[in-house]
């Protein structure tokens, strides 16, 4: 099968929705299928040598509690049009595609099978209340709806209405699960260790909420270290910490992919003190897969991927008290962190790509129709359907079923 992923955000800029996409390119590679990638990017020389296709450089713009990329006009209209007519694609899966981005030009110009994934878990988006309506002729094109969570779905139906199938995001669980521990930290070895991995400039990850939990959690255990991965300004996390935390914090910057995996198997614990804006939480079964039992803000997404508590302990959100009190009991309580690794290891392995990439071509099989033409970009006729009066598509640019 030809497959076309459109990724709407900037390649170069670390994100859940740009792994998905990677992952997923690579995974269906693996099973014997041609896949390009069209997506914005801040240098061109960034992308892969092969199969990904500069769809342009892209403004940042506030969007899901973090930023989007902005990507509209006539040149990327024009980088589509070539990129779908030398695609010759059985489908194309876009990501976002309500996202004022690339994944929107595509459900424009795009004629043929197109396979939608949502992942934004925002409950109330200013920027769908306002345009949803508007981009809804453009979004009826989709033929197969997946939304990466419960939570994800809820938004896509409330917002853009129809309906999508649960299919979650994946992980490479055997690059997770094997390979060294970072230099100098070894689970189990000296003070126990707490890891957290994020954005920590961004106030949604919850980084303060856990910084103050750490206070007492060090009165408890003095030797307990908290070791901070991600980006973000480390002067502004410094200034939160007063001198008797200060030397049980560590900010290791932000990590490569394998790095990453060594950092969550070094980990005695796992913590996630996320205050909203979630609508999965890879990072949760990243850490499964490494055998890091987890601590997490009772969000519905968290909730979900931790089995309501029986993969990893939940706490109530922004509630440093009790974060601590879990965080502290774990500590104190190695039988049941090896219960809880076991299991998040049972979870994790349903979410290995193998697992989910197949999910995801049986979307790709229920939308292609044998002897289908394929995908095309709509011609100039078609494109002249919206015309300088506003006037929304005709139907020439729903479904061809």
């Amino acid at each position: 099968m030809r497959i076309g992923l459109v990724c709407p955000y900037q390649w170069d800029v670390p994100g859940g929705v740009q792994y998905h996409v990677r992952d997923l390119a690579v995974t269906l590679r693996g099973l014997g299928h041609h896949v390009e990638v069209l997506t914005p990017a801040e240098h061109e020389e960034s992308l892969p040598e092969e199969h990904a296709t500069w769809a342009g450089r892209a403004v940042p713009v506030p969007y899901n509690g973090s930023m989007a990329s902005l990507q509209l006009g006539p040149v990327s209209a024009s980088r589509v049009r070539r990129w779908l007519r030398e695609g010759h694609f059985d489908v194309v899966h876009v990501h976002e595609p309500a996202t004022p981005s690339v994944s929107l030009v595509v459900c424009m110009i795009a004629t043929g099978p197109v396979v939608a994934t949502h992942h934004a878990a925002t409950i109330r988006s200013k920027w769908l209340a306002a345009v949803g309506p508007l981009i809804r002729p453009w979004l009826e094109k989709i033929s197969g709806r997946i939304a990466v969570s419960d939570f994800a779905r809820r938004v896509q139906v409330e917002h853009l209405g129809g309906d999508a199938v649960i299919i979650p995001n994946g992980v490479h669980v055997a690059a997770f699960a094997e390979g060294p521990s970072l230099p100098g930290h070894a689970r189990g070895v000296g003070g126990p260790t707490i890891g957290f991995l994020g954005r920590y400039d961004e106030p949604r990850k919850g980084l303060p909420v856990l910084l103050e939990a750490m206070r007492s959690v060090v009165r408890q255990h003095p030797g307990a270290r908290l070791l901070i991965a991600g980006r973000g300004d480390p002067d502004a996390v410094r200034e939160l910490l007063d001198e008797d935390l200060a030397p049980h914090v560590s900010l290791l910057g932000e990590l490569t992919e394998g790095e990453k995996g060594a950092f969550l198997r070094s980990v005695d614990l796992y913590c996630a003190p996320n205050l909203l804006g979630e609508s999965f939480g890879i990072v949760l079964i990243e850490a499964m897969a490494a055998g890091a039992p987890i601590v997490a803000s009772d969000l519905d997404a968290f909730a979900r991927v931790l089995e309501d508590g029986a993969a990893g302990v939940l706490v109530r959100r922004g509630d440093s008290a009790a974060l601590a009190r879990a965080l502290s009991d774990l500590l104190t309580d190695p039988d049941r962190r090896a219960r809880l690794a076991a299991t998040g290891r049972e979870v994790a392995a349903g979410y290995d790509w193998q697992v989910v990439a197949r999910r995801v071509l049986a979307v790709y099989e229920t939308v292609v129709l044998p002897g289908a033409g394929g995908v095309t970009a709509a011609d100039d006729e078609e494109l002249a359907a919206v015309t300088d009066d506003g006037a929304w598509p005709s139907p020439l640019w729903r479904v061809r079923r």
